[in-house]
C-alpha cells in the first residue's frame, strides 16, 4: 500500500478568479507551506510564496529578481488557503488563476545537520521541505530535514538578483539547470552528493552559496504513489513515450535538459480530461496556451504519455527531466 493514499492532503492545486480587491482563496485542504501562483489569462509572473519567508514575500520562477515584498497584496496563509488585499496581477486581478500548493511542516526549526545552519519546515511523509540559509562563500552542506535523499532541489537567492539553480539527481552533481531560463543543462562544480540529512553546495561563483547572501531551497524526495522525479528520451512521434510514475498525475513539469527549450507544466485541475492540453511555463510570464495540436499529453492511471512532436517535450533522442505529483496512486486510480 502506498504511504500516501490521499495525495491531495499534501499537494493540491486550486483554481480561482481574482476580484481585484480583498479576497480569500480556500479549498486547498491544508495550510500551504509553498504556494506557486500564476495568472492563466495574462502575462504575469509565476509567484512563489512560502511559510518560512512569510506571506507576501515573493520570488518569481521566471525572473532572477530578489525577494519582492508584496505583503500588501498577499496578506496571510490560512488553514485552507490564503487571503489577498488590493488588486494586482500577481495574485488577484480580474483574471483566472491556478495555485499549486504543497504542505510543509509548519513553523520552521533550526537544523544543524549540515556545516551551514538552516531553518527548515519539513514534511518527510510527502518528501518536501522548505529550507532557508545564509551563504558562507565556501563549499558546505545544508540540512534539509527530509530523512531521505532529495531528487530535485530548487534554490534561489533571496537578497540578491541571481538566477534560480536546479539540482536533479538524473543529471548528477556535475550539471545544473536554471528555472528562469530556457537554457540546456550546464556543467559546474556546484553540487556534492546529497544525503538523507543534507544537500551539498559549492562556494563563490555558483549562486547557491555566496557570502552573506540569504537563500531559500525547495527540496523534493520521491514517495511511492505520490511523487516521481526522473528522465526519459523523446522519440519525435505523435505516439510519444510513456513515462511510468506509479500513479495518475495531478501535476507534471518537464524540461529538455539536452537542449535549450521552455519548461513545460500541465495539471489535471486545468485539464480534467485527456488530453491535458493547457500549458504554462515556469521560465516565462506567458499566459496559458492550448497546445493540443502539437504538444499534448495523456495523464493515465500509472503515468503519462506524450502525444505531440514538439521539441519542448518530445524531440527525437532528446533527453528530458520531469517532476510529477499524484492525483491518485495506481491502486486507487480510475480512468479519465
Amino acid at each position: 500500500m502506498p504511504i500516501i493514499t490521499k495525495p491531495n492532503e499534501h499537494f493540491n492545486p486550486v483554481l480561482y478568479f481574482g476580484n481585484g480587491g480583498t479576497q480569500t482563496v480556500s479549498g486547498v485542504g491544508f495550510e500551504p507551506g509553498l504556494a506557486w501562483i500564476k495568472s492563466r489569462g495574462s502575462g504575469n509572473n509565476n509567484c512563489l510564496v512560502d511559510s518560512i519567508r512569510g506571506a507576501g514575500n515573493t520570488l518569481f520562477s521566471d525572473d532572477s529578481a530578489s525577494n519582492s515584498n508584496l505583503t500588501s497584496y498577499f496578506t496571510a496563509f490560512t488553514s485552507d488557503g490564503y487571503s489577498f488585499a488590493l488588486g494586482g496581477g500577481a495574485f488577484n486581478a480580474a483574471y483566472n488563476y491556478v495555485a499549486w500548493n504543497w504542505k510543509a511542516g509548519g513553523a520552521a526549526v533550526t537544523n544543524t545537520s549540515g556545516s551551514i545552519q538552516s531553518q527548515v519546515s519539513a514534511n518527510p511523509t510527502a518528501g518536501f521541505s522548505i529550507v532557508t540559509y545564509t551563504g558562507t562563500g565556501g563549499s558546505g552542506s545544508v540540512g534539509h530535514g527530509l530523512g531521505a535523499v532529495p531528487s530535485v532541489i530548487l534554490i534561489k537567492a533571496r537578497s540578491s538578483a541571481t538566477n534560480w539553480r536546479v539540482y536533479s539527481a538524473n543529471l548528477g552533481i556535475t550539471k545544473y539547470l536554471v528555472l528562469n531560463s530556457t537554457a540546456a543543462e550546464a556543467t559546474a562544480s556546484m553540487w556534492g552528493s546529497p544525503t538523507t540529512t543534507a544537500f551539498v553546495i559549492g562556494g563563490t561563483g555558483y549562486e547557491v552559496n555566496e557570502s552573506s547572501v540569504t537563500y531559500v531551497a525547495y527540496c523534493f524526495a520521491p514517495v511511492a504513489g505520490y511523487s516521481a522525479f526522473g528522465s526519459y528520451t523523446g522519440n519525435g512521434s505523435a505516439d510519444g513515450p510513456f513515462v511510468y510514475t506509479g500513479f495518475r498525475p495531478r501535476f507534471v513539469m518537464i524540461k529538455q535538459s539536452s537542449s535549450s527549450n521552455y519548461w513545460w507544466l500541465k495539471d489535471s485541475a486545468r485539464s480534467p480530461t485527456n488530453q491535458a492540453n493547457l500549458r504554462l511555463s515556469p521560465s516565462v510570464t506567458d499566459a496559458e496556451a492550448d497546445d493540443s495540436s502539437f504538444n499534448g499529453a495523456d495523464f493515465l492511471s500509472n503515468g503519462f504519455k506524450l502525444r505531440g512532436t514538439d521539441t519542448t517535450t518530445n524531440q527525437s533522442s532528446g533527453t528530458y527531466i520531469y517532476m510529477a505529483f499524484a492525483e491518485a496512486p495506481f491502486k486507487y486510480a480510475n480512468a479519465r
